[in-house]
């Protein structure tokens, strides 16, 4: 598995974290930024990474700022993409097994490190299960589609 990561100047520690965590777990990992404190813009990372998993060369991303709100919203924007903010292992084994989201998103000024690297075990080792969230996620497609298409007519 590869995963892309990447965070805003708020989430910088934490992301150090979950990279030397994955490291010694084995994954494959890539950090799209950010690099330093300097303020940035935190949905550009987020399209980046969101957009490295919709094409496939990341089966997974995980998006941090100070919230994970903000990651999450703006990797929702991608087509294709399904991202969900997770603060305690139910909430990451849902997102996973309800809902097949490919990103997981924390919030550094929310969650401690030793707690988020629980919550990232967790969101890993878990599988979309399918059965009755299969034809859920499916309707998550098709409303994207439809709006997509909406989009697409009414841009002229």
């Amino acid at each position: 598995m590869k995963i892309a990561v990447g965070c805003d100047e708020a989430a910088l520690l934490l992301k150090e974290e979950i990279l030397k965590h994955l490291q010694k777990k084995g994954i494959a990992a890539k950090d799209f930024g950010t690099y330093d404190t300097a303020p940035c813009l935190y949905p550009d990372i987020a399209v980046k990474v969101a957009g490295e998993v919709r094409t496939g060369n990341y089966q997974r991303g995980i998006l941090l700022c100070g919230t994970g709100i903000g990651m999450a919203i703006t990797a929702n924007k991608v087509p294709g993409i399904r991202a969900a903010v997770c603060h305690d292992p139910f909430s990451a084994k849902r997102a996973r097994g309800s809902n097949d989201a490919q990103i997981l998103c924390m919030g550094a000024r929310i969650i401690a490190p030793q707690l988020a690297l629980v919550v990232l075990d967790t969101w890993l080792e878990s599988e979309f299960e399918g059965g009755s969230s299969a034809e859920k996620v499916a309707r998550i497609r098709y409303y994207e589609k439809v709006f997509q298409e909406d989009a697409n007519n009414t841009e002229h």
